[in-house]
């Protein structure tokens, strides 16, 4: 009886996970309708990265009008950064190139900010909307990087 209970609770563990998993998958938030970059064209370090940190650079880096209209909070502004969009990406000549500083890597700040711009997206927000609710959420935690 003992042996037949460990089996029903493998097999039910294994269909959740079957289930699950796939939204767990490192591919971006594709099942959320949202605009992301190849996490194959992302750094080394960035592909190493929590899912979380994964998911804010490929969304900053494939949605860069959205993500120079909204600000950073974390006082990446003394860095020169003028934007979240900033905070994931350089531009050089028109080409698009995913910065290799661990800048957003290790900033929360800048990583929370884009999972809620991605959020706030999702739900059909505009971007003033979502630039309203980022100032008036992460404006607590330092100046604008915004000129």
């Amino acid at each position: 009886m003992h042996r037949l209970r460990q089996t029903v609770q493998f097999v039910l563990i294994s269909m959740v996970l079957l289930v699950t998993l796939p939204a767990c998958s490192s591919s971006g938030a594709a099942h959320t309708g949202l605009e992301m970059a190849n996490m194959n064209d992302m750094p080394a370090e960035v592909q190493q990265a929590a899912v979380s940190v994964q998911q804010a650079y490929q969304f900053a880096a494939a949605n860069p009008d959205l993500m120079k209209q909204v600000a950073c909070y974390c006082g990446c502004g003394d860095i020169g950064h003028t934007s979240n969009y900033d905070c994931y990406v350089t531009e050089s000549d028109g080409t698009v190139v995913i910065t290799y500083d661990d800048h957003a890597i290790g900033c929360s700040i800048c990583v929370d900010i884009t999972q809620d711009v991605m959020r706030l997206q999702t739900q059909g927000k505009s971007s003033q909307e979502i630039r309203t609710y980022v100032d008036s959420t992460y404006s607590k935690y330092g100046p604008s990087n915004m000129p």
